[in-house]
């Protein structure tokens, strides 16, 4: 290949590099945006625009709204839920099967990445079979419960995905990493090229 070939499939490259990662980026913004906006059907309330006729179209008022929803109760939560309240709830959801494991399921993944007792706050660095080590989050330090007094549970997230891998571990197998839970995060998310 001569050497104008050559520039152009470098410019080529490093071109992807640029458009691929913000047009992926603003398709995902607009396809949120545009989805919650058409779940919600929140533009007909605000009626139809009369030279047109067609409803009136704000984009992102269904997201403003989901947000909204979610700062009021959140604001509803914290000012006027109490314990026992809280409890009551708890015991309501726990007499539903089915619904009790889908929202015990969604809140423990929801608090595992937000709120007060985030889960995925600790990363190790875990060594496997053959000297190779692996980055995870320790989730669970004491396994007596599963008579393993001796074991630690470590989660595994998988490159590029949402998924993860839990193992269990022999404690002296796990060696605590001295970086933030995010950048621990970053960098196995991303297949560690970036996150140091």
């Amino acid at each position: 290949m001569n050497k104008v070939g050559k520039a152009i499939l470098n410019y080529l490259i490093k071109g992807l590099l640029i458009v691929v990662p913000i047009a992926v980026s603003i398709f995902i913004v607009v396809w949120a945006v545009t989805t919650v906006d058409s779940w919600l059907n929140v533009n007909n309330i605000l009626g139809v625009n009369p030279s047109t006729g067609e409803s009136r179209n704000i984009p992102g008022l269904g997201l403003l709204t989901v947000l909204a929803l979610i700062l009021l109760a959140g604001i509803f939560v914290t000012n006027l839920v109490t314990e026992p309240m809280y409890n009551w709830f708890q015991r309501i959801m726990q007499r539903l099967p089915l619904l009790n494991f889908i929202y015990s399921s969604i809140k423990d993944l929801t608090e595992a990445f937000v709120g007060d007792e985030k889960k995925f706050n600790h990363p190790v660095l875990v060594e496997v079979e053959g000297g190779l080590k692996k980055i995870g989050f320790l989730t669970q330090n004491d396994l007596h419960k599963l008579n393993l007094p001796e074991e630690v549970a470590v989660y595994f997230p998988l490159s590029y995905s949402f998924a993860g891998q839990l193992c269990i571990v022999r404690r002296d197998k796990v060696t605590d990493l001295h970086m933030t839970a995010a950048d621990a995060m970053k960098l196995v998310v991303s297949g560690g090229v970036s996150g140091l």
